[in-house]
C-alpha cells in the first residue's frame, strides 16, 4: 500500500527508501516569484488530491561555476524551492524524535537533495529526519528597502512552523526537534538558537562546524550597494526584484571571487566585509547571536557543538604556499592570533601550514569555544553544552588534509556509502567510527546527551573522536589560551 500522509496543505504520496519512508519535495511555503519574490514566505496554496512527493523538488538556484566544498548537492531547476523532505521510519508511529537538517554551502551555495544528508539510516535508528530548502544568496539575505530583512531566516522559521503542525502525521513529536546543520547550516542553527521569534520550535541543536555571527545593519547596506551598483538599480526590492535571478547570480559571483582574492572565508562560517548572511536588523534578529547566547537566550535547549581538527588548514597551506618566517608575524597577526607565541606553539610545521592552522582555529575551531564558553557564560537553565572535535584523517591524506571541512557528515549520517565520499574519506572509511558518531547524534536528539560530560568552566570536557576515541579534559587548553588574546 503507498504511504500517503495528510498535512496542513493536503495529502502527499510518499515512497518507500532503504527501510524507511520518504517524502520529497513537500512544500512548506508558497514558491518565492511573482508577488512572492523578496517577500516574507507565505503559506502554500492548498492542493486537492495526493501530491506525489516521490521526488526531490527544485533547490535553490545558483551561479553556475559555484563551488560546494566537495559534497554532491544537485541543484535543481524550478520555482518551488521552500520545500522539505521528509525521511521517517514508521507512519504508524507516535513520539519519535526530529532532526531538522539545514544544509551548508555559505549562503549562497548547497542543497536538501544531497545524498549525503539522506535520512535513512537515522529513520532506521528511530529517528525521522527534515531536510529543509531555502533562499540562497541575495534572494535571501540581501538588504532590500521595500523588503523584510532576514528572509532565509523567516524561511527557517516557516519550515519549523510546518514541523511543528505536520510532523506528528508522520510519527513525530514537535516537542522533541533538534535543529542540526553543518558549516553555513550551523550558522543557521546556532542563529536560530539566539532567537526570541524561534523558542518553542525546537528543543535541542546540533553545530558542525560553525558558529552564529551577525552583520550590522551599515555593514549589510555596504554590501546591498556593493552588490546592486554594477547592476545599475538601487537596493530596493522593486529594482532587484525587476531583475532576473541570473543578474544577482553574476554579481554575486563576482563578489565571492573578491572575497577569495582577498583571502576572507566563502563558506559562511563567519562574517567578512563580502559575506551575503544574517543581519542584525533590530526585530527578527535584535543582537549578536553569541552576546545574545551569552545573555541568556536558548539557554533550555541543549546544544552539541564542534569542529574538524583540520577544516581548512591544508588549503590556506596551498595559498600560503609563497609565506616564510619573515611574513608569518604579519599574516598571524591578521587573523588576531599573537605571533610568536603562536609559532612557538607549530615549531612542527612550516609557515605556511602554521598559517593554514591559524585560520582553522580562527574561523572554526575557537568559534566553538567561543559559543561553549558563551553558554557556560549565560544565565543558568536547563539546557546542556556537549563539544567535540572529529580528529580522524584517512591514512593516506597529506599533513592539513586529514580531518578536513565537511569530513564528518556521511559519518554523522551513517552514510559512508554514498556518493563522493571516498573522495574525501578514502576508500575504506572505518564504519565503527560512523557506527560511534551517528550513535552520538543519536542518543543526543533522542535525549539530550551524547554519551559523554558536558562542557563546563571547570574541566571543559570534550569529545575528540579518532582512531581511539574518547573524551578529554580541557584538550584544546594551549589554543585556547592564544585565542584569548583575539
Amino acid at each position: 500500500m503507498e504511504p500517503v500522509v495528510a498535512t496542513t496543505a493536503g495529502r502527499v504520496r510518499g515512497r518507500a527508501d532503504d527501510g524507511a519512508l520518504a517524502f520529497l519535495g513537500v512544500p512548506f511555503a508558497a514558491p518565492p516569484v511573482g508577488v512572492h519574490r523578496l517577500a516574507a514566505p507565505a503559506r502554500p496554496e492548498p492542493w486537492d488530491g495526493v501530491r506525489d512527493a516521490l521526488v526531490y523538488g527544485p533547490t535553490a538556484q545558483q551561479p553556475e561555476d559555484e563551488i560546494v566544498g566537495g559534497i554532491p548537492e544537485p541543484s535543481i531547476p524550478g520555482d518551488d524551492i521552500l520545500t522539505v523532505n521528509v525521511f521517517t521510519p514508521d507512519l504508524g508511529a507516535t513520539g519519535l524524535p526530529v532532526l531538522v537538517w539545514f544544509h551548508g554551502g555559505g549562503f549562497t551555495a548547497g542543497s536538501p537533495a544531497s545524498p549525503w544528508y539522506r535520512g535513512t539510516r537515522f529513520a532506521r535508528d528511530g529517528v525521522i529526519v527534515v531536510t529543509v530548502g531555502y533562499r540562497l544568496g541575495a534572494e535571501g539575505f540581501l538588504l532590500l528597502d521595500g523588503a523584510p530583512p532576514n528572509r532565509a531566516i523567516l524561511d527557517w522559521l516557516a519550515a519549523l512552523e510546518w514541523v511543528h503542525e505536520n510532523i506528528a502525521a508522520f510519527g513525530g513529536d514537535p516537542g522533541l526537534v533538534t535543529v542540526a546543520g553543518q558549516s553555513a547550516g550551523a550558522v543557521a542553527c546556532t542563529t536560530l538558537l539566539s532567537l526570541p521569534r524561534a523558542e518553542g520550535l525546537f528543543r535541542r541543536v546540533v553545530s558542525m562546524s560553525g558558529v552564529a555571527y551577525a552583520m550590522a545593519t551599515d555593514q549589510a547596506q555596504s554590501l546591498a550597494l556593493t552588490m546592486t551598483g554594477p547592476l545599475g538599480v538601487e537596493p530596493t526590492r522593486a529594482a532587484v526584484a525587476a531583475l532576473p535571478p541570473s543578474a544577482l547570480h553574476d554579481s554575486q559571483l563576482a563578489l565571492q571571487r573578491a572575497q577569495a582574492e582577498a583571502g576572507l572565508p566563502t563558506d559562511g562560517s563567519m562574517p567578512s566585509p563580502l559575506t551575503i548572511g544574517p543581519v542584525v536588523d533590530g526585530e527578527l534578529v535584535p543582537d549578536k547571536p553569541l552576546r545574545a547566547i551569552a545573555q541568556g537566550h536558548g539557554r533550555d535547549q541543549d546544544l552539541l557543538a564542534g569542529a574538524t581538527r583540520d577544516e581548512v588548514a591544508g588549503g590556506i597551506a596551498e595559498q600560503a604556499a609563497m609565506i616564510g618566517e619573515d611574513l608569518l608575524p604579519a599574516a598571524l597577526a591578521t587573523l588576531g592570533l599573537p605571533a610568536d607565541a603562536y609559532r612557538e606553539l607549530h615549531r612542527d610545521l612550516t609557515p605556511p601550514e602554521v598559517v593554514g592552522r591559524a585560520a582553522t582555529d580562527r574561523i572554526f575551531r575557537s568559534r566553538v569555544h567561543d559559543l561553549a564558553e558563551a553558554r557556560a557564560a549565560g544565565s543558568s537553565g536547563p539546557g546542556r553544552t556537549f563539544t567535540y572535535e572529529f580528529r580522524w584523517r584517512p591514512p593516506a591524506a597529506h599533513p592539513g588534509h586529514g580531518a578536513v571541512h565537511c569530513i564528518d557528515i556521511p559519518f554523522a549520517f551513517d552514510n559512508l556509502d554514498a556518493p563522493d565520499v571516498m573522495a574525501i574519506a578514502g576508500p575504506e572509511p572505518p564504519q565503527p567510527l560512523a557506527d560511534l558518531v551517528h550513535g552520538s547524534w543519536v542518543r543526543f536528539v533522542a535525549t539530550g546527551d551524547p554519551g559523554w560530560p558536558v562542557h563546563d568552566l571547570a574541566d571543559r570536557q570534550m569529545m575528540l573522536f579518532d582512531v581511539e576515541s574518547g573524551p578529554a579534559s580541557d584538550p584544546l587548553r594551549p589554543e585556547r589560551l592564544l585565542w584569548a588574546t583575539r
